[in-house]
């Protein structure tokens, strides 16, 4: 029996605090970073998706604060995807179950300082949260002051990889002032990132100025003009007339309209898969599920769908998982594929078209499943009006973007999540014991380069039983003007903007 699902809407986009020093950046960054060398310009920036929950920071909303600097949580991500500092410099753990944080002098935004009885409020919020943020999915937690600069948290069953937990955007710290007694949560000054929000004018846009009293250093540009721009099209227009600085998530087909030196590519932990529906329909007959993988050929979509802006799917983590090619092995326990018949069931394939891709990439799988014997229904909308019916197992193929970091920062976690009986974002509706043996395992790991192994271990399972076909490892496209220097390129997809971004 399957615990209940938790929809969401799929956040293009995570979390890591605001110091560009673990990524790449835009163009020249020489500069000190700490802002010091007076006010800079303001920077203009688009961001792809609206606000959904009114800035919650408990869903996919957490994203877009972190990416614009508002918000960060005791850690953060560094770029080998291990636990770094952010507003805890350092951590312990004391037994199984409990772990000591130590905090760095801090301010909220709202001048309130970051003591640890603020952060044990802002985490039992958190934890009160309904529904509960996806990183504390099945993780029952405590938190209290344990002295002057330290934190204690409990959590009910052990849990190794709670430093990495802590790093989700949606597991930001916030001041007291922020919970209101109507259940609304608001970040507006209240946050502890180098800008701080100070007007949303609903959908459409966003005004941050520069806080100055920022731990990390003040930052270089002295506020931040946020537009909300769903069309692709007009992010890229906006950015090539000088509309705009910085222009997140640039689609493969305008990338070539940009000039050379205003666009850049990442490889991120995003991969896009075709899940097959394991329980129930055509695709739960495993020789079925094979055949229909074998039919696809990946190696289309890098190069003719992406242009080039992606990598071929390997597996469930891709080439930005930088630990994961090593130790990737043979997937485990497949069928031998069998038909289709004759006549024999229509495959229900849907998607969505808030990634521009993703409708071109399902009509390349429609083709090729056609080819293979298969007859095929395509549904294209809005994810939104997708998600609940996905969950619920009402098609039997789906593409999907997934980004395999983006709870936790724990490879384990989204296994978990989207392939194991219990999971509550598992689309493909698999439910396997050999599966989740492998991923229980995984989880009891503590041991960094273990863990990996498990969750490899994990992987060749999850791709033996044919529920997920990785299709491609997109590659993100950010637009940066060319005056512009310090834009944050991070594999993760959770910031953006920092301390030394500037025009």
């Amino acid at each position: 029996m399957r615990s209940h699902r938790r929809p969401r809407l799929l956040a293009p986009f995570l979390l890591l605090p605001l110091t560009a020093g673990c990524f790449a950046s835009g163009g020249d960054d020489s500069g000190s970073g700490d802002g010091k060398d007076g006010d800079g310009a303001r920077l203009r920036v688009a961001l792809a998706f609206p606000p959904a929950e009114n800035l919650s920071p408990y869903g996919a909303d957490a994203t877009l604060l972190s990416r614009l600097g508002v918000t960060e949580g005791l850690t953060s991500l560094d770029a080998n995807g291990s636990a770094a500092p952010a507003l805890a410099e350092s951590w312990r753990r004391n037994g199984d179950k409990t772990w000591e944080f130590t905090l760095r002098d801090a301010t909220f935004q709202d001048r309130a300082e970051v003591t640890p009885a603020a952060v044990a409020e802002s985490l039992a919020h958190a934890t009160d949260a309904a529904p509960a943020p996806a990183a504390l999915a099945g993780v029952a937690l405590t938190a209290e002051a344990g002295g002057d600069r330290v934190v204690r948290i409990t959590t009910a069953e052990p849990d190794p990889v709670l430093p990495l937990r802590l790093s989700s955007p949606s597991l930001a710290i916030l001041s007291e002032d922020a919970y209101g007694k109507s259940g609304r949560v608001d970040p507006a000054g209240h946050a502890t990132g180098p800008f701080e929000l100070t007007e949303v004018n609903g959908a459409t846009s966003a005004s941050l100025d520069r806080f100055d009293g920022y731990w990390g250093g003040r930052a270089q540009a002295s506020g931040i003009d946020a537009r909300f721009i769903a069309d692709g099209t007009a992010r890229a227009n906006a950015l090539r007339t000088g509309e705009l600085d910085i222009a997140e998530a640039v689609p493969v087909a305008q990338a070539a309209s940009l000039d050379e030196e205003t666009r850049r590519a990442t490889a991120t932990t995003r991969t896009t898969s075709l899940l097959l529906n394991a329980s129930s329909g055509i695709f739960e007959d495993a020789g079925l599920r094979a055949a229909a993988r074998d039919a696809v050929d990946t190696s289309v979509f890098a190069k003719d769908v992406y242009e080039g802006y992606a990598d071929p799917g390997a597996g469930v983590y891709g080439p930005a998982v930088t630990w994961a090619e090593g130790k990737r092995t043979e997937p485990v326990g497949r069928a031998a594929a069998t038909g289709p018949e004759s006549g024999g069931d229509t495959v229900t394939l849907a998607t969505y078209d808030n990634r521009p891709e993703l409708p071109e990439v399902a009509q390349v799988v429609e083709q090729q499943l056609e080819k293979a014997g298969f007859t095929v229904k395509l549904t294209v909308r809005e994810y939104s009006r997708l998600e609940g019916d996905a969950l619920d197992g009402k098609f039997d193929a789906f593409v999907l973007a997934r980004n395999t970091l983006l709870d936790t920062g724990d490879p384990i976690a989204v296994l978990a999540s989207d392939y194991t009986c219990a999971g509550g974002f598992n689309i493909a509706q698999l439910c396997d014991q050999g599966v989740d043996r492998a991923v229980a395992d995984a989880e009891k790991t503590a041991d960094t380069a273990k863990r990996q192994d498990a969750a490899m271990a994990a992987e060749a399972r999850i791709l033996g039983s044919d529920a997920v076909v990785p299709l491609v490892h997109q590659r993100v496209i950010t637009g940066v003007a060319a005056s512009v220097r310090g834009v944050i390129l991070d594999p993760y997809e959770r910031a953006l903007v920092g301390t030394g971004t500037r025009r």
